[in-house]
């Protein structure tokens, strides 16, 4: 399927679907210009690179069915490096419709999901990488999500896979060379220079692949579940954070039974708060299998909102259960913020201030008091973490699980090297580093990978 040899021409709508102002059909390969000049009045063939032409569709019967622009792209400068023809029509589904029967008419195939891109990606325009990232920009639903995607398309992340890719094969090349003169006992290079050299790659790749625990967040939103005891405000809290009103909220405890899920977004970035029963002791069998949820959110989640009475801060049951929450959620690298709600009744006027509990921030869910101050303390947490995680961050669940397999691949070759082991033994654990590596950006590819990557695109791009 994916051999670049006499592929098609293919055409495909690249706008959303339905009817709109103006619609946009992309036709590319190496008869586009060819075909559309049999159902546009004008020669394109003769027309200048990226130029407009206004001109009309015309049936077989040569009646007009629509004026429309059409901008001429010839291979190879074109997103997909072949002759390409964008036509954009009036948004009448009819008229899309039509002229896509034209089009298959005089010779066109239909495209499918991510043809354009998987084309561009045959054809050296750019990597597999990058070619996923194009998925994620168009899917992007903020602007943390957006800068994420638009980092990688532009090459960023393959820069750095490609640069240790280099470096592993220059490794790779001396402990080959030493398999050439094997029977002579020959060793061209220090061992402690190449367990120094892996340990420096691995580090590279390390700190790649840990940066995904961030991209993934930031692109699927950062989860923030909202915890404590019953009837404390929590549902009202994720009302006014959502500004709407999404949870169901009652003075009798216990009402909140399962998680309840949204996101909102601050500042371009992407949150999604998550609602939980109260933790408590309880013999309500329902309410359990709440609670039990609850430990799972939290267990998921990057950022805990730990919502209690103002009128308890001075109870030592309430510091204890506060001390054991903490120490379960620091040790597992989490972020915990104190929210004492309905501190208008006990502090109207002054700040809240306890030298144990930090952060801590006096609300009033209710009122709406204090939560433009949590949104602020959030959005300066996911800015803080991205700039702290440096300039590449992976998003991509593939890329992760390459570069973990890189990194247990190379960690086998240093023990090799530890363990005095032969260098062919030692050569295998190399070229399957450089393998994974590769294959992030499609250096190594197969047909069922790239089937698998492009048909989860749109149909159009």
């Amino acid at each position: 399927m994916f051999e670049n040899k006499h592929l098609p021409t293919i055409c495909a709508i690249s706008s959303p679907t339905g009817q709109g102002a103006v619609a946009v059909i992309r036709v590319s390969g190496n008869d586009a210009i060819g075909i559309c000049n049999k159902i546009f009045n004008k020669n394109i063939a003769l027309a200048q690179p990226k130029t407009l032409i206004y001109g009309k569709i015309l049936k077989q019967n040569n009646e007009i069915l629509d004026e429309v622009l059409l901008a001429v792209y010839k291979s190879p400068a074109s997103f997909t490096g072949e002759d390409t023809v964008e036509i954009f029509c009036h948004g009448s589904i009819y008229i899309q419709q039509e002229i896509l029967k034209l089009l298959l008419a005089n010779g066109c195939q239909t495209a499918s999901p991510g043809e354009y891109t998987m084309r561009a990606f045959l054809n050296g325009k750019l990597d597999l990488s990058q070619a996923e990232a194009i998925a994620d920009l168009v899917a992007s639903s903020s602007a943390g999500a957006h800068k994420l995607a638009m980092q990688q398309m532009r090459g960023g992340f393959s820069k750095e896979i490609n640069a240790l890719r280099e470096e592993l094969i220059n490794f790779a090349s001396l402990v080959e060379l030493e398999l050439d003169f094997s029977e002579e006992d020959v060793e061209f290079a220090d061992r402690n220079e190449l367990i120094k050299l892996i340990d420096k790659i691995n580090t590279l790749i390390k700190k790649l692949s840990d940066s995904f625990a961030l991209g993934n967040v930031i692109k699927n939103g950062v989860p923030v579940a909202i915890v404590g005891v019953p009837n404390v405000g929590k549902s009202t809290l994720l009302n006014a954070l959502l500004n709407e009103d999404k949870a169901i909220v009652s003075d009798i405890p216990g009402t909140t039974r399962d998680a309840i899920e949204d996101t909102t977004n601050i500042n371009g970035i992407v949150f999604r708060f998550i609602d939980t029963a109260g933790i408590r002791e309880t013999n309500d069998l329902i309410e359990n299998i709440g609670i039990e949820k609850t430990w799972k959110k939290i267990d998921e989640a990057a950022v805990i909102l730990y919502v209690f009475d103002v009128r308890d801060i001075q109870d030592n049951k309430f510091h204890e259960s506060y001390r054991k929450l903490k120490n379960k959620i620091l040790s597992e690298n989490k972020y915990l913020v104190a929210l004492a709600n309905k501190c208008d009744l006990i502090y109207p006027d002054q700040p809240l201030v306890n030298n144990e509990i930090n952060p801590l921030i006096g609300i009033s869910a209710k009122n709406n008091v204090g939560i433009s101050q949590i949104k602020e303390l959030l959005f300066n947490y996911a800015q803080k973490r991205m700039q702290n995680s440096g300039d590449i961050i992976v998003t991509n669940a593939r890329h992760h699980q390459l570069l973990n397999n890189a990194w247990q691949a190379l960690n086998r070759a240093k023990n090799g090297f530890l363990e005095k082991l032969p260098a062919d033994i030692i050569a295998i654990d190399i070229r399957q580093a450089i393998r994974e590596l590769s294959s992030i950006t499609g250096s190594i590819s197969t047909d069922d990978l790239l089937s698998s990557i492009f048909s989860r695109f749109c149909i159009g791009k």
